[in-house]
């Protein structure tokens, strides 16, 4: 979503027309659906971690200063949803689950059905390999490597400084690395 757009419609929030919250909404619902599932690892959590955010950020929209990127600050409070989800439900990661949830970009058109069938695969063995490593590893790869985010988003949403996002993407890839690693070993 484009920043004048977003600036606008949080402008209008703030005064008061809820209504313009719902396209807000659904610019981050795919994204933070991604993040909570990552999180999480199965989709009913992920859902309810969503909801509640979307709710919560709707709250304390008034505070929110428009000088800062909204995107960052709503996956901040996802971040913390889902993380007091995990403490309160003891939520088990799940990666069958993830396959009908996660919206998966469109294949390349001039690829066709090969290329599209590669790519599937591909993200199957991520998200298996995903289910390898800890939380905190997961959150900062689908940051990053699904997402998009720069690093300097990401030590908001994480409330790190920039300097930890590059170590922690370094040991969560090597993370996920030994994880696939482990995966061929067992599955030759």
């Amino acid at each position: 979503m484009q920043r004048q757009l977003e600036l606008e419609l949080i402008r209008k929030c703030k005064a008061g027309q809820s209504r313009f919250y719902e396209p807000l909404v659904r610019a981050y619902e795919p994204a933070g659906l991604r993040l909570a599932v990552a999180m999480l690892g199965n989709t009913e959590d992920a859902k309810d971690a969503l909801q509640m955010a979307f709710i919560k950020t709707y709250d304390t929209l008034p505070r929110f200063d428009l000088r800062r990127p909204f995107g960052p600050w709503f996956f901040q409070i996802l971040r913390n949803q889902c993380r007091d989800l995990l403490r309160s439900r003891k939520a088990k990661f799940n990666v069958e689950a993830l396959d009908e949830q996660i919206e998966q970009k469109p294949a390349d058109a001039e690829g066709g059905p090969e290329r599209t069938r590669q790519r599937s695969e591909a993200i199957e063995l991520l998200w298996k390999g995903l289910e390898g490593i800890g939380t905190e590893h997961r959150e900062i790869l689908v940051l990053k490597e699904l997402e998009g985010f720069r690093y300097s988003e990401i030590a908001q949403i994480l409330e790190i400084p920039e300097g930890t996002v590059a170590s922690r993407l370094y040991h969560a890839r090597s993370a996920l690395r030994e994880a696939l690693l482990q995966m061929d070993a067992e599955y030759p």
